[in-house]
């Protein structure tokens, strides 16, 4: 089965997360990039598990789980930005955790509506 939008985009965003929490450690800052790198990478892992759903229910829910994770890197990356715990510009990886917040909302409303 070919991959689709919200798999290849999840992952290449996981991707840029894991180089993003690299830049972090080396400016030594440890707490908040650990969250980061766990909700980031977690978007992709819960859209990879609902490829193999076993149900529609099974599929909505870990969509809605990627979701909320998607929405709590934001808030990482809001933090790191406004807090200048780095010397780092955030805002291509909020901008692209934003895309992936549009594209989950929309695969769970859909989702929703058509049960």
């Amino acid at each position: 089965m070919a991959e689709s939008v919200i798999q290849k985009k999840s992952f290449e965003f996981a991707l840029r997360i894991i180089c993003l929490y690299k830049k972090l450690q080396s400016q030594k800052e440890f707490v908040l990039s650990k969250q980061l790198l766990r909700s980031g990478t977690s978007i992709g892992a819960n859209v990879e598990e609902a490829t193999a759903a076993q149900s529609r229910r099974d599929f909505l829910s870990k969509m809605s789980v990627a979701s909320k994770e998607a929405r709590e890197t934001k808030y990482w990356l809001r933090l790191l930005q406004e807090s200048d715990l780095a010397s780092i510009d955030f805002q291509s990886e909020i901008s692209q955790v934003d895309e992936l917040i549009r594209i989950l909302t929309a695969i769970v409303k859909t989702t929703k509506t058509t049960s």
